[in-house]
């Protein structure tokens, strides 16, 4: 009779009584192989010798090769910029953290609409680095330097000074309380400020930093609380610029952050001169330096114009400007070799070109016995 085939162990074994104890087997072999990995290998690696003596003088001569199998490494990524990669070895675990440095592509400076109008190209006997200029006494209305004076273009921050005219002139109370809202926040060029939302000045103090140090957020609180808002104080000052005889001037907001301001600098030396007659513009715009309170906090402000404070200048007012597509703008009034002069500067190519052709013009006409030099006929008037 023929022998029966033998069953599989576990089917021999597989009663209910047996199973749970094979089931509690399997999960501690489970767990000892993955706490105990070193251990499962040298198990693995002594019945292979027992099996095979002659394989053991192979491995213990290649201990590099035993210590490479027993390390894992891996890369993490922590963001863009950071590599970090984990080895574990023999129970220890090594971090390696790697920053890569960043190249940063930088952005071509945006053409201002003098450059891309092509005023650059005109020339000038000084070599001034401003696509436009106008220097004229303001006693006697001589030109003494004209440069593309008919061009309209951006003006920058130039605009404050109507903006600071308009609010001497109104006579509103320079000790009333103005708050900074969310609504003086830049939204056009995104410009910092250190008068945060919720900062409390005297409307007198405001005027004072918006004209010497060029602040943005208290320029626009100083239209948006002027009587009938924001709105009512760009009516007035576009009223204000036909009634000095602006022609060629438009504003939009009183900042200057909007290359939507134009004017050209026939148009600004008549409000250079007008503002040189009011006593608080004179005095807030030549002001070297200011110190305001604000809660426990002292903060300095300082002037835009590095010629207030230099001893070889005598100013009687200005007011700089800077968004990109105006370039460098600057007006004065100052007194050079005796005489009263405004100047104007716009479109300035280079950080302190205003500044240098400011200087050149001071030179030239201290030095000189000159002829009026322009590129074309020009007549101040008012």
């Amino acid at each position: 009779m023929a022998e029966a085939p033998a069953q599989p162990v576990l089917s021999r074994i597989s009663s209910q009584r047996y199973l749970p104890a094979l089931r509690l087997l399997a999960v501690a072999l489970c767990a000892a192989s993955f706490f105990t990995p070193a251990a499962h290998a040298n198990g693995k690696k002594q019945q292979a010798a027992a099996k095979k003596p002659a394989a053991v003088s192979k491995v213990a001569a290649k201990p590099a090769k035993a210590s490479k199998a027993r390390t894992e490494e891996r890369v993490v990524r922590g963001g863009r910029n950071v590599i970090a990669t984990v080895r574990k070895s023999g129970g220890k675990t090594v971090v390696a953290v790697q920053r890569r440095s960043v190249v940063r592509v930088a952005e071509p400076p945006r053409q201002s609409f003098g450059q891309l109008a092509g005023l650059h190209h005109s020339q000038d006997p000084l070599d001034l680095k401003s696509s436009v200029a106008l220097v004229m006494d303001q006693d006697t209305r001589e030109v003494l330097l004209s440069k593309n004076d008919h061009a309209v273009l951006p003006i920058a921050s130039i605009t404050k000074l109507m903006t600071g005219l308009l609010i001497s002139e109104a006579k509103l109370p320079m000790d009333e309380p103005i708050t900074i809202t969310q609504d003086d926040v830049d939204t056009e060029k995104f410009s910092r400020s250190r008068l945060a939302v919720g900062t409390t000045l005297p409307r007198g103090e405001l005027l004072h930093l918006a004209l010497m140090s060029s602040e943005n957020r208290a320029a626009h609180a100083l239209g948006r609380t002027y009587p009938g808002g924001l709105a009512t104080f760009v009516s007035v000052m576009n009223a204000k610029a036909r009634m000095l005889g602006m022609k060629d001037t438009r504003y939009v907001e009183p900042t200057g952050l909007s290359s939507s301001n134009q004017s050209t600098a026939q148009d600004l030396a008549l409000l250079v001169a007008v503002a040189s007659q009011d006593s608080l513009v004179r005095s807030l715009t030549t002001s070297p330096e200011y110190q305001v309170e604000i809660g426990n906090r002292t903060l300095q402000f300082n002037t835009t114009n590095r010629l207030v404070r230099s001893p070889d200048w005598d100013i009687g007012l200005q007011k700089t400007g800077y968004i990109s597509e105006a370039g460098q703008c600057l007006v004065m009034q100052a007194r050079v070799a005796g005489r009263k002069l405004i100047m104007v500067f716009l479109d300035s190519a280079g950080k302190f070109s205003r500044i240098a052709d400011a200087e050149r013009v001071r030179r030239w006409v201290e030095t000189n016995r000159f002829a009026p030099v322009h590129t074309a006929s020009s007549q101040i008037s008012g």
